[in-house]
């Protein structure tokens, strides 16, 4: 590209006599760029063409749902606020961190999520669909069915060439019409890190919500998809993964929660939430404190990826367990005497994970084989839903095996 002369000396001559550039006021001028590349560009000069073959996680800090606000602190923060007067809200809080629900008649109410998250996988198409998958999910874990979506994009566009940011939304867009979800908008910034997330519509009958705080003692736990997700995403950061743990890792996280909605709402469930940043213990934790009951968790029967055991093994485990450990454990109890060298894995943050339903006893191995039948090898009974204990009235999750035994291969 031929340099303008003129235009450059009369912006860098503005920057210069400011003490700042133009384009970011946090550099000089001349600014990094110019001095390495010979590049202004704050007069519309471009860079070198830019390399397409690039791995998305070497360009965040913390990938995946990993880089979420910690419980603590967003609930901190959240319990701050006012909170909604509206009849129509019939479930959500001002700045929530799931889906809300608001009433449109008696028969129809719209469900609306967001969710905005950074690459937890490296190839730029896998992780559109993936972002997709996983901001659709909220809909799909109170029965609700998505139809419209916006994209919410970050992308370093000066760093990283414009054919990822395309292959991104791609993606995204190919999953979301797998849902039969329309993107019909969205918005971009120019941000150093990638960021991409989508809002979402559904619709729902008011009286079939699968509300999170609804589960009943007696009732039985599966989980849809395996856990490991956070840990196995963290070890490809740091060049610890072999190749076919990711591809089987962003199989499962690109698979859509639809079967194990549209089924659960066959099955009679009472109560569900999707397994997602927080944690297994921090979205249980939810479950069972504001429904008042305590879970009691198997650890034989959690589903998990065959690379968890050498994450676990090696100790591979990212900040973000530590964040969700802070809030959750108050609320666990290990019995004595068990093992705790797995435990990390009820703090690890998935992205795009399974459904944790609560069913009725006696659909709940229904549930799961109805599952199976349609290809979801994953999904296991994990618990029970018991009566508080007079001790714990404020619900709790009492693990009474800690010896992993579901390895998904």
């Amino acid at each position: 590209m031929a340099i303008d002369k003129s235009r450059r000396k009369s912006v860098m001559g503005r920057s210069i006599k400011l003490g700042h550039c133009v384009c970011d006021p946090l550099q000089p001028c001349p600014c990094t760029i110019f001095k390495e590349y010979n590049v202004c560009q704050c007069a519309g000069e471009k860079l070198p063409k830019k390399d397409t073959d690039v791995a998305l996680t070497k360009h965040v800090h913390k990938a995946g749902c990993a880089s979420k606000i910690g419980q603590a602190d967003l609930l901190r923060i959240l319990g701050r606020l006012p909170e909604v007067d509206d009849p129509n809200v019939l479930l959500g809080t001002a700045a929530g961190d799931d889906a809300g629900i608001y009433r449109l008649s008696d028969e129809m109410a719209l469900v609306q999520t967001v969710d905005v998250f950074t690459p937890c996988v490296d190839d730029a198409y896998t992780f559109g669909q993936i972002a997709a998958a996983n901001s659709v999910s909220d809909v799909y874990a109170m029965g609700g069915k998505p139809f419209s979506a916006l994209s919410i994009i970050g992308f370093p566009i000066d760093d990283l060439d414009g054919s990822i940011m395309e292959e991104l939304l791609r993606g995204g867009i190919d999953k979301l019409a797998e849902a039969d979800c329309s993107l019909i908008g969205g918005h971009s910034i120019n941000d150093k890190e990638v960021k991409l997330g989508f809002a979402v519509n559904g619709l729902i009958n008011p009286e079939k919500i699968v509300a999170r705080d609804c589960a009943q003692p007696g009732d039985q736990l599966v989980l849809t998809k395996p856990l490991g997700m956070g840990m196995i995403s963290f070890a490809a950061q740091i060049d610890r993964v072999e190749p076919e743990w990711m591809e089987e890792v962003g199989k499962a996280m690109a698979t859509l929660n639809r079967d194990a909605a549209e089924l659960m709402l066959d099955h009679g469930a009472h109560a569900c939430t999707d397994i997602t940043g927080y944690g297994l213990a921090g979205h249980l934790v939810e479950m069972v404190r504001r429904g008042g009951v305590t879970a009691e968790i198997d650890f034989a029967g959690l589903p998990i990826f065959a690379a968890t055991q050498v994450c676990l093994r090696e100790e591979m485990l990212s900040g973000a367990i530590e964040r969700n450990q802070e809030y959750a454990m108050g609320w666990v109890k290990v019995d004595d005497g068990l093992p705790t060298g797995n435990l990390p894995i009820l703090y690890d943050p998935q992205t795009s994970g399974g459904l944790l339903v609560a069913l009725p006893e006696s659909s709940a191995q229904a549930y799961v084989d109805a599952m199976r039948g349609r290809g979801h090898a994953a999904a296991s009974i994990i618990g029970t839903i018991r009566e508080n204990d007079e001790d714990r009235r404020e619900g709790c999750i009492r693990i009474v095996n800690t010896e992993l035994d579901r390895i998904i291969q």
